[in-house]
C-alpha cells in the first residue's frame, strides 16, 4: 500500500554524532510493564525475600559474564560496574526488601514501587546529567524484574546481519555487546544525551538518536531508515531524494570526521602561535575514556555531585578518594579540575541536604552549603588532597559570590591538609586553587577574589542566568537566555582583564566554550583554557587552528560597541563566517 511506503520523520536527541542508512532491527524490549500485586502470607515472607535475592544474584551473574567478555579497549567496565553496584544499592535493594516485609507484598510489586519513587525524585532535577541517572535505576530494576518474572532477554551479540537497532531502551550491558561489524547505529524511545547508553555510543563512535518516544511503535523490522546523529533526526522509509541527499551527507561527514580525528590529538594552536588548552567536562569516571578519545588536554570540570545522590547518607572520605584517584591516574599527566560539591539548587535529591527551598537557585547551594556543613566539605577536601598525590590535580570552588567565601574555603582546605599531616596520610597541598565566576558579585569583586586563587573558571550557564535574571528552565523566558548579550560579553572581558592584571589564569567551563561561533570572541577576550562536552573538542580545536589571535583581539573592539545579542552574532558571522563554514560540518 502507498501509505506503507510514505516517508516519516521523527525527532529525538542527538546522543552520538554520525549518519547511518540501513535496515531496522527491532529489539522487543518493553520491560515488564504490568506487574500484579498480591499479598504474601507472613510465613512466606522469608521465601519471597529469598526469591528477590536470587533474582538480584542472577542479574549480577549475567552482568559479570558480560564484563568478563567485554574487550578491554571498549572501556565499558566502569559503566557496567556502576550497574553492578546499583544491584546492591540500599536505595534499591534494601528498600525493596523492606517494602516486602512491611507491606507483605510480592517482590515484583515492591520493586516497582521503590523504582517509581526513585524516578520521581530524579525527575525533579533540571541538571541533565543527574536526571539521566534515573535511567540507570530503571535498567537495573528491569534486569531484576526479568529474572523475577522469567521473561526472555535480548541477545544483541547474536545479530548476524548489518542493521540499525531500534529499541524502547538499551541498557549499558546490552549496548556493550554491540558488534561494530553488524550494528551501524541505534535509536531508542527512552534516554538522553547524558545517559550511560549515550556515553557508550559515543565511545563506540556509532550514530545514535535517543528519546524518540514513538520509534518502536512507528518503525517495522526491515524498514529502511536514516539515522542522523548530528541533528537527532530519524527518517523512516525515506523518499528517493532524501536518500540521495543523506548518502552524500554521510560521505561528507565521514571525510570530515577522518580529518578531525587525525588532528584531534594535536594541540589547539592558532595561526599566530598562541596555544590554548581544550579540556573536557565530565560527571562520571567512565567519561574519561571518551574524553581521551576526542583529544582532550585534560579535565576542566569534574562534577562531583553524582557521588552524593541515590543514597541515604553522605559518601565517606575513602569512597570519594577512590573515585578521584581512579580519574586522576587515568588522566595522568594531564590536569584534572575537581569542582567541590555543588549541591542543592536544581541538584537536591532528598532531605539529607536540607529543607526544601522556595527559590533554591538563590538559596543554600554550592559553596554556601559546604561552609554550613564544614565536616562534609572537609571530608571531600581531604579526599581530593589525598588523590592529588597520584597526579595533576586542581580544586575549583563553585558559586563564589563574596571574598569571605573564598577565604573560608581556603581556610578549611588548609585545615584538611593539616589533619592529613597529623594522620600521616600521603597528600599533595601544592595544587592550583580556582574560583568559579558565575554570579555578578564575583565579577565585580574579581580583583579581590583573584588574590586568593590561582585561576578563574567562568561558568557561563549560571552567569548568564543570574546576570540577565532569566530562569533557563522556564520556557516563557528561555529565548532571552543569550550568551552574546552585550552585558555578558562585557562581564567576560572584565574578568579576563582582571585575571591578566593579577597574573592568574582565566578559563571557561560553561556551554559557551563548546560553541564554535563563540570561539573568535573567546580568543579575543584572552582565554587560556576552554572546557566543554568531550565530543565537541575536535571541532573547537580545529576552529582555533584557523584563527589569528591578534586579529580576534582587534575584533573585540568592534564587539564591545554592539548593543544587542543579534548584532553581535551578525558581526561574528560577517567577520568569521567563511572560516567557520569551512571548518565545521553543519550536519
Amino acid at each position: 500500500m502507498e501509505t506503507e511506503a510514505q516517508e516519516i520523520i521523527i525527532k529525538g536527541i542527538n546522543a552520538s554524532p554520525g549518519i547511518c542508512i540501513g535496515k531496522a532491527y527491532l529489539v522487543d524490549r518493553q520491560g515488564v510493564e504490568v506487574v500484579p500485586k498480591y499479598r504474601i502470607q507472613d510465613k512466606e515472607l522469608s521465601n519471597e525475600i529469598k526469591r528477590f535475592k536470587a533474582a538480584v544474584k542472577s542479574a549480577k551473574d549475567e552482568l559479570r559474564k558480560i564484563v568478563e567478555k567485554s574487550p578491554e579497549e571498549l572501556q565499558h567496565a566502569h559503566i557496567l560496574e556502576t550497574h553492578m553496584a546499583l544491584l546492591k544499592d540500599k536505595m534499591l535493594y534494601g528498600r525493596t526488601i523492606e517494602t516486602v516485609k512491611k507491606e507483605s507484598v510480592n517482590a515484583e510489586w515492591a520493586l516497582k514501587k521503590v523504582v517509581s519513587n526513585l524516578i520521581e525524585v530524579f525527575q525533579t532535577m533540571t541538571d541533565p546529567y543527574l536526571k539521566e541517572r534515573s535511567a540507570d535505576v530503571v535498567q537495573v530494576a528491569d534486569s531484576i524484574m526479568h529474572n523475577l518474572v522469567g521473561t526472555k532477554k535480548i541477545n544483541i551479540a547474536a545479530i548476524d546481519k548489518r542493521v540499525i537497532l531500534v529499541a524502547h531502551d538499551l541498557t549499558p550491558a546490552e549496548t556493550s555487546q554491540i558488534n561494530l561489524e553488524r550494528v551501524m547505529g541505534f535509536i531508542t524511545d527512552r534516554g538522553g544525551k547524558a545517559s550511560h547508553t549515550g556515553i557508550i555510543a559515543r565511545s563506540l563512535e556509532i550514530p545514535a538518536v535517543v528519546g524518540l518516544q514513538t520509534a518502536t511503535a512507528t518503525i517495522r523490522s526491515d524498514d529502511l531508515i536514516i539515522v542522523d546523529g548530528n541533528s537527532g533526526k530519524v527518517i523512516i522509509r525515506p523518499a528517493e531524494d532524501n536518500l540521495v541527499r543523506y548518502e552524500e551527507r554521510k560521505i561528507d561527514y565521514e571525510e570530515y570526521k577522518a580529518v578531525i580525528t587525525s588532528e584531534s590529538k594535536a594541540p589547539a594552536e592558532s595561526v599566530d602561535g598562541v596555544r590554548l588548552a581544550v579540556m573536557g567536562n565530565i560527571e562520571l569516571p567512565e567519561e574519561v575514556f571518551v574524553l581521551l578519545n576526542y583529544g582532550g588536554d585534560g579535565i576542566g570540570l569534574y562534577r562531583t555531585e553524582f557521588q552524593y545522590f541515590n543514597r541515604p547518607d553522605f559518601p565517606d572520605e575513602d569512597e570519594l578518594f577512590d573515585k578521584y584517584k581512579d580519574v586522576i591516574e587515568a588522566m595522568h599527566p594531564k590536569p584534572v579540575t575537581i569542582r567541590t560539591l555543588d549541591i542543592n539548587g536544581d541538584k537536591a535529591l532528598n532531605n539529607q541536604f536540607g529543607a526544601e527551598e522556595t527559590n533554591p537557585a538563590l538559596g543554600l547551594r554550592a559553596i554556601r552549603y559546604c561552609l554550613k556543613k564544614p565536616q562534609v566539605f572537609k571530608d571531600q577536601l581531604r579526599a581530593i588532597l589525598r588523590a592529588a598525590a597520584f597526579g595533576n590535580t586542581r580544586i575549583l570552588f563553585p558559586m563564589i559570590s563574596t571574598y569571605f567565601e573564598i577565604r573560608e574555603a581556603n581556610r578549611i582546605l588548609d585545615k584538611a591538609a593539616e589533619s592529613l599531616e597529623k594522620d600521616g596520610l600521603p597528600y599533595n597541598r601544592d595544587i592550583e586553587i580556582g574560583a568559579m565566576i558565575e554570579v555578578p558579585s564575583a565579577v565585580i569583586m574579581a580583583d579581590v577574589i583573584a588574590e586568593n586563587v590561582d585561576f578563574f573558571s567562568i561558568g557561563t550557564n549560571d552567569l548568564i542566568q543570574y546576570a540577565l535574571a532569566i530562569d533557563r528552565g522556564n520556557e516563557q523566558v528561555a529565548h532571552l537566555f543569550q550568551p552574546l548579550d552585550p552585558a555578558i560579553i562585557r562581564m567576560l572581558k572584565h574578568v579576563a582583564d582582571v585575571a591578566r592584571e593579577k597574573d592568574i589564569k582565566i578559563f571557561m567551563c560553561g556551554e559557551m566554550a563548546g560553541t564554535p561561533h563563540h570561539i573568535p570572541l573567546l580568543l579575543g577576550i584572552g582565554m587560556d583554557e576552554l572546557s566543554m562536552n568531550p565530543q565537541t573538542i575536535p571541532d573547537i580545536k580545529r576552529v582555533i587552528r584557523s584563527l589569528n589571535v591578534a586579529d580576534t583581539r582587534s575584533f573585540m573592539k568592534e564587539v564591545l560597541k554592539q548593543t544587542t545579542a543579534k548584532s553581535t552574532f551578525e558581526l561574528i558571522k560577517d567577520t568569521y563566517g567563511d572560516i567557520l563554514a569551512e571548518q565545521l560540518y553543519s550536519g
